[in-house]
């Protein structure tokens, strides 16, 4: 009888230690899984998710940084009755951009572009009176054209083309 009782407990120690294993290994799981699902999409790692075209490969979208003023030689267009003024400095790839209205929404810039990445977008959302620099390091060859407009929520943004250029 007592062993019988050996080779009993001896199981249930089995039994116990396998349950302990499947708990573990079902926690590693759902660790991994709320770590893959957490991981930005490279469009995000890469800059600000504030536009749903954000999302697509064929886009680049990037919060400014702040700035007291756009340096270099610049292209410096209005849009929207002077809410957005665009700067574009040609040689350094830097696109600033001034919002003039205190709406609540964000200025925005859009380069188009017939190389490389087709959209890229700098959002300045300091407020009125504040100017944003973003850098795109962009293909050289190939005609851009410059739009500027607000950001409204993440699925609208008004814009308006302001010019054309080429470093070609």
């Amino acid at each position: 009888m007592s062993r019988m009782k050996m080779l009993l407990v001896g199981r249930s120690r089995s039994r116990f230690g396998s349950s302990r294993r499947f708990r573990a290994g079902l926690l590693a799981l759902a660790a991994t899984i709320v770590t893959v699902f957490a991981a930005p999409t490279p469009s995000m790692a890469d800059g600000d998710q504030y536009f749903v075209s954000c999302e697509a490969s064929w886009a680049s979208c990037q919060t400014g940084v702040k700035v007291s003023y756009p340096t270099g030689m610049c292209d410096t267009v209005s849009a929207w009755a002077g809410a957005t003024i665009v700067c574009i400095d040609y040689g350094g790839d830097h696109v600033y951009v001034k919002d003039n209205d205190a709406d609540g929404s964000s200025a925005i810039a859009k380069i188009e572009s017939e190389f490389g990445v087709s959209s890229r977008f700098c959002r300045n959302p300091y407020g009125a009176g504040s100017w944003a620099a973003c850098n795109f390091n962009w293909s050289e060859a190939g005609q851009k054209d410059v739009y500027a407009g607000i950001l409204q929520n993440s699925a609208t943004m008004p814009l308006q083309y302001l010019w054309s250029f080429s470093n070609n």
